[in-house]
């Protein structure tokens, strides 16, 4: 709501989503509501992500990598510009915040 400039002005209703499953479903239903399951989890733990993608020049990669390393590691890609690269990279954004202001 607060995105597209709306506000509460009333609650109409309360309300939750439950998710519920008998413990013996045929294989291929089990299949499906673990992939359902695995999804609702994924956007819950990306949740606080950012993508990060910034050009930059290469003899400052290794310092923007020192500040915002990625979850695992950033993509690096050249650019046609010579000796400049993209760089990609998902941070946790509290620890962006937290090392951007160093």
């Amino acid at each position: 709501m607060l995105s597209n400039g709306l506000k509460e002005v009333e609650v109409v209703m309360q309300s939750e989503a439950v998710l519920v499953a008998t413990p013996h479903l045929e294989p291929a239903r089990q299949a499906i509501l673990e992939q359902l399951l695995f999804r609702i989890q994924a956007v819950q733990l990306a949740k606080n992500n950012k993508y990060i993608l910034l050009n930059c020049p290469n003899e400052s990669i290794a310092k923007i990598t020192s500040v915002i390393p990625g979850m695992k590691s950033p993509t690096i890609l050249p650019l046609g510009r010579e000796g400049w690269s993209s760089l990609h990279s998902v941070v946790d954004e509290n620890d962006f915040w937290e090392r951007s202001g160093n």
